[in-house]
């Protein structure tokens, strides 16, 4: 096994791109060196790419923020201008884990990690957010919702690495949430989750949104009908029992020890309908 810490985001896709074996990326290591020790990975080489030049930080700019690749979930906490403009980011990005692994783990390995259950990940797509991936053949731009293809498995071809996540800049009167269902108080896997992401007119009615789904599916799902039940709505009563009964409709969830089908569905729709009222009501809506 070879570890390599390269000091630009270049040479670590070199790296990648030239590893014969199994290569592995670590930042907060909460994912990847469970995995070894139990027994389930071993790379060929680790690059390791919080020495790398922006990584670990958060930048605000006239178009919203970057958040690098490296940047532990607890710093997330701590960014008052971020924590102001996407709550529903930040308080998901905040149960990963316990206050330890808080200091280690990174949004950007919750996603590469690929699990349903990723607590970040719902936050992130119900947020617009995208991906920035560097490469062998250079640096593109995705949307969040399209790294994950499968349990456990990217999109990200052999050699690419995310380098940031990005988030816009808010618009006026604007909100969103995130929840989940967990059987314990704190540190356990979803078994459902919501995030919900709204903007309001002027009049308190619902202009945009955008509503997604976890460990619902074999990857995170953007409702769209979700969002069509609420644009044009206040959040009255009868569009929540819509929004409720789409997203129960939307799922395609599975019987395990955690939950049966009928279980995640209804709580998929209860979740949905408590992030958006949260999210109105952080956007100003009464």
């Amino acid at each position: 096994m070879r570890y390599i810490r390269p000091l630009s985001i270049e040479d670590a896709v070199g790296h990648l791109a030239g590893s014969a074996g199994t290569a592995a990326i670590l930042a907060g290591g909460s994912d990847l060196l469970v995995r070894m020790k139990g027994g389930f990975a071993e790379p060929e080489l680790i690059v390791d790419i919080k020495a790398i030049d922006g990584l670990s930080e958060i930048r605000e700019t006239a178009e919203g923020f970057s958040i690098g690749a490296a940047v532990p979930c607890a710093v997330l906490g701590e960014n008052t201008a971020l924590r102001k403009a996407w709550p529903g980011v930040v308080e998901a990005a905040k149960l990963i884990g316990s206050k330890q692994v808080q200091g280690r783990c990174t949004i950007v390995g919750n996603l590469c990690n690929a699990s349903p259950a990723a607590d970040s990940v719902p936050a992130l797509v119900a947020a617009g957010a995208k991906a920035v991936v560097v490469g062998p053949a250079g640096r593109r731009t995705i949307p969040v919702q399209s790294v994950p293809t499968a349990p456990g498995k990217t999109s990200l071809a052999k050699g690419e690495i995310i380098e940031a996540i990005l988030l816009d800049k808010r618009e006026p009167r604007s909100g969103d949430a995130y929840l989940r269902f967990i059987p314990r108080t704190e540190m356990d896997i979803a078994v459902v989750s919501a995030g919900v992401n709204l903007t309001l007119d002027e009049h308190g009615v619902v202009k945009s949104a955008r509503v997604a789904l976890g460990a619902v599916a074999a990857t995170v799902l953007l409702v769209e009908e979700a969002a069509e039940v609420l644009i044009g709505s206040r959040l009255d009563e009868a569009t929540l029992e819509r929004l409720a009964k789409v997203c129960a409709g939307a799922c395609r969830p599975i019987d395990d020890k955690r939950g049966t089908i009928e279980f995640r569905r209804k709580v998929a729709g209860v979740l949905a309908q408590r992030a958006a009222t949260s999210a109105y009501a952080r956007a100003g809506g009464k």
